[in-house]
């Protein structure tokens, strides 16, 4: 480490690359995590490029210049369109700030122009670690300062061993000399030696002896023969996971692929506890990792016997192979997996599908038919097609163990007629189908949890055995502009606690026992042509997020103004079109409600608002009335109150102490703020009263309220570290100076 702080030196400015080179499995990216931890606080920024030779081969470079420019800029969903902008960004905006930066298994030159660059490209003493397994490729970058990670000595090599294998006790019988052979063996190679360690841990002299008389039989193996025999120690169940991690899911969320192994009967909990224990993989971050060398000995092993038939392998992870076998109809009922991401469209044959009877997962885009798809395994359990280019799912397809079917941006119009029975079906996405007109019969598919139908803009009803779906947690019809109808029979939807019907525009009646849904917490039913919600919903007493955003509806020709007290409430005009509603009483976990832009008048808003004690903001903008209920002032948790565009608001009354955020800009007749100056108990407090013109028009007046209240922030709240922001018409901070 000495040699490898020298090469450092963190406290000078100048900008450092370093190489870290060895061979696969040596330390290197061990080394690189530990000076990453070490040093990372001591730069204004970091990042941790992990797997690049496999990122750049499986996906590109513009992933990862996306993730450094994520993790340096703490920016989400940054979004780069090709490499040479990519480029280009990382230039722009790294060159002023002292980052620390690694690139993990580099193994391509063009990877290191991509992402790194020159020296210039930032800003002064930040330092750039490379590890490679090819050294080559850091001298024509220019990296001059390389460390070689040497294998390990035997005095440390046999304290790792003994470590692994029984707690650091060094054994006492026969097994001494047993453990200077595997330790010889291993030739200091620190993961052969976990490895071999953990496979040998509580087992008996002779079980060593029958282990090590197997690295007899083939010395010439070397490490991946290793590495097998800790895989040939596993059961059938635990083999299949660990081919499925290898191919498919390293790097990827753990719960993720617990559920995905679990619908294909691996029993995930054990299997991967066991290959914890082996050495076989590693959970960092809730992610399944495993080093390259296991890694690629899992691909050997899926490819032996048959390495030039990729159609009689168990599993397709790359493009080049899957196409192959997809345009060759090279597929056979060997193939049991295919997870690849096909990087352009890519025309098929429909009958490529045909011949593989076994395959159980499927993810797949970008791939489309002149013909009918008339096949799929029926052993599917899991179904990933973007862009699925068919009308219909098979009339033969009837995957009784499926258990997540993802068919967005389909061109599908619908999926199956009559009942299929899909009884371990949970997920469904189909959103962004926009050739769907009508659901299926979920009659079958009684364990469905979440049903995505998000813009499925011909989407016109959705059948009403939905209301069925006992175990239904999330419903999402977001955007379905078309949709006329939902179903009625919705009571026995009892785990139900996401309603999205945001945007469904025709969309103008709610189910009339929609308050017996009683697990529901979030309801959205902004921009939706509804003018009545129904009496039940105050049965919600698990409700907390409420969305009427825009809900303008189409009010009737005569008493048009009254359109919110048609939505929700009891109007005392005997001759008024609303709705017989025991206004908020019930609704006792509501924190956010939505009522945006509804249109509402002076009046509109229940009186009884105050008996929502759980709420915590709520939105009124854009609306007609004159002012708010006093009773808004019992709102003891409020903490966000949004007035924006209340062009007809004069007066404010007395709010409740939790506020933090008040913002009314654009209310324009905005007059009075009643008793703001015991306004709130929070130590930061933001108003924004922007454009409000007639707070200002009396400058001389006595009775200014905003400069009295302003005037009183001042006098006692100076005196204690207060963060106050006001926001108001620039004439007012010219009364004040």
């Amino acid at each position: 480490m000495e040699k490898m702080n020298g090469y450092l030196e963190a406290g000078l400015d100048d900008v450092r690359f370093i190489g870290i080179c060895g061979m696969g499995g040596i330390g290197k990216t061990t080394l690189a995590k530990v000076l990453y931890n070490t040093l990372k606080d001591q730069f204004e920024a970091s990042s941790f490029l992990a797997n690049v030779r496999e990122v750049s081969v499986t996906r590109g470079l513009v992933p990862l210049q996306e993730q450094l420019l994520s993790e340096v800029l703490m920016e989400r969903d940054l979004i780069i369109w090709d490499v040479h902008k990519g480029i280009n960004l990382i230039r722009w905006r790294l060159c002023r700030k002292r980052v620390l930066v690694i690139l993990d298994d580099v193994d391509q030159l063009e990877q290191l122009q991509a992402l790194v660059g020159n020296h210039d490209w930032f800003g002064f003493g930040s330092r750039i670690i490379i590890t490679s397994r090819d050294e080559h490729v850091l001298k024509s970058h220019g990296v001059t300062n390389t460390y070689k990670v040497r294998g390990l000595d035997y005095v440390e090599a046999l304290q790792l061993f003994h470590l692994k294998v029984s707690n650091g006790k060094q054994p006492t019988d026969y097994r001494v000399e047993l453990s200077k052979y595997v330790v010889n063996y291993a030739g200091g190679l620190p993961l052969a030696i976990e490895v071999l360690g953990s496979f040998l841990c509580g087992r008996s002299v002779e079980e060593w002896k029958s282990a090590l008389n197997r690295l007899q039989e083939a010395p010439n193996e070397k490490v991946l023969k290793v590495l097998r025999i800790s895989y040939d120690g596993l059961d059938r169940r635990d083999k299949e996971i660990f081919l499925d991690i290898a191919c498919f899911f390293k790097g990827k969320d753990e719960d993720r692929v617990r559920k995905k192994l679990d619908s294909c009967g691996f029993n995930s909990d054990i299997g991967i506890r066991e290959l914890l224990d082996k050495s076989l993989i590693t959970i960092v971050n809730n992610k399944l990792w495993m080093h390259d060398l296991l890694q690629e000995m899992g691909w050997e092993i899926v490819r032996e016997h048959h390495s030039d038939k990729p159609g009689k392998w168990s599993r397709l992870w790359l493009y080049k192979d899957v196409y192959h076998v997809l345009s060759k109809y090279m597929g056979t009922d060997a193939v049991e997996a295919i997870i690849v991401d096909v990087p352009e469209m890519t025309e098929l044959e429909a009958k490529s599908f045909s011949t593989m009877s076994n395959l159980r997962l499927l993810e797949i885009n970008n791939l489309y038919s002149s013909g009918n798809l008339e096949y799929l395994s029926n052993n599917l359990r899991y179904l990933k097609w973007h862009e699925y280019p068919f009308n219909s799912l098979p009339v033969s397809f009837r995957p009784e163990k499926l258990f997540k079917l993802n068919l967005c941006n389909s061109r599908i119009k619908y999926l199956w007629k009559g009942i299929k029975p899909l009884k371990e079906l949970k997920f469904m996405n189909l959103s962004h189908s926009c050739n769907l007109i009508r659901t299926p019969d979920f009659t079958g598919v009684p364990n469905l949890e979440r049903l995505n139908l998000e813009g499925c803009t011909r989407l016109l009803e959705v059948h009403q055995s939905v209301g069925t779906l006992k175990r239904l947690i999330l419903l999402n019809l977001k955007d379905c502009r078309n949709l006329v109808s939902f179903p009625k029979n919705v009571c026995l939807m009892k785990s139900l606690k996401i309603l999205c019907l945001c945007g469904c525009l025709k969309l103008e009646k709610l189910p009339q026992d929609l308050g017996e849904v009683e697990c529901l917490e979030e309801l959205d039913v902004g921009g939706t042509a509804i003018r009545q919600i129904p009496p039940s919903i105050v049965q919600l007493v698990n409700l907390k997020i409420f969305s009427l955003h825009g809900c303008k509806g189409q009010p009737p020709k005569i008493l048009s103004s009254n359109f919110f007290l048609s939505l929700l409430l009891p109007n005392k005009n005997s001759d008024s079109m609303c709705l017989s509603f025991p206004r908020f009483t019930g609704l006792s976990s509501l924190q956010t409600l939505d009522l945006s832009d509804c249109n509402l008048l002076e009046g509109a808003i229940p009186s009884d608002i105050g008996s929502l004690f759980s709420l915590e903001a709520i939105d009124l903008s854009g609306n007609n009335f004159f002012s708010l209920p006093s009773s808004i002032n019992q709102l003891l948790k409020l903490k966000i109150l949004c007035l924006e565009k209340c062009r007809n608001l004069k007066s404010l009354p007395e709010l409740p102490p939790e506020i933090v955020f008040v913002g009314a800009e654009d209310c324009t007749s905005l007059e009075t703020i009643s008793a703001f100056a015991k306004l709130s108990r929070s130590p930061n407090i933001a108003l924004n009263f922007l454009n409000c013109f007639k707070l200002v028009e009396d400058q001389v007046s006595k009775d200014n309220l905003a400069v009295t209240l302003m005037k009183q922030w001042l006098l006692v709240y100076c005196k204690i570290n207060y963060s106050f922001q006001w926001v108001v018409f620039a004439h007012l901070i010219h009364i004040l100076t």
